[in-house]
């Protein structure tokens, strides 16, 4: 059975420099090659779809941006999955968006 899991990954690349935007922005680009739904947001990314495919792409997200001059990188993944219902990113933000009155 495939797992889909909604995860929210921050994938903070040491560089040396202050700005990390370049290297934060290829790791997004990696989320999105995916072909799965990414969201992008003010400390992370959200993405959901099937476990394996997304934590490959964390792998190469490590891979590509250590190759690229990054001697440390840290990532805080914080993942949830369900089955009893399918349910996306966008159901959840609509699910607490109604709760709000709008």
């Amino acid at each position: 059975m495939a797992v889909k899991v909604i995860a929210d990954i921050c994938v903070i690349p040491n560089t040396g420099e202050t700005s990390v935007r370049a290297e934060v922005a290829q790791a997004h680009r990696i989320l999105a090659d995916t072909g799965l739904p990414v969201l992008l947001h003010g400390y992370g990314t959200n993405i959901e779809g099937d476990y394996d495919t997304i934590f490959a792409a964390l792998k190469r997200i490590h891979e590509t941006l250590h190759a690229g001059g990054a001697a440390r990188i840290s990532t805080t993944i914080r993942l949830g999955s369900r089955v009893d219902k399918e349910q996306s990113i966008a159901d959840k933000i609509a699910a607490v968006n109604e709760e709000l009155g709008g």
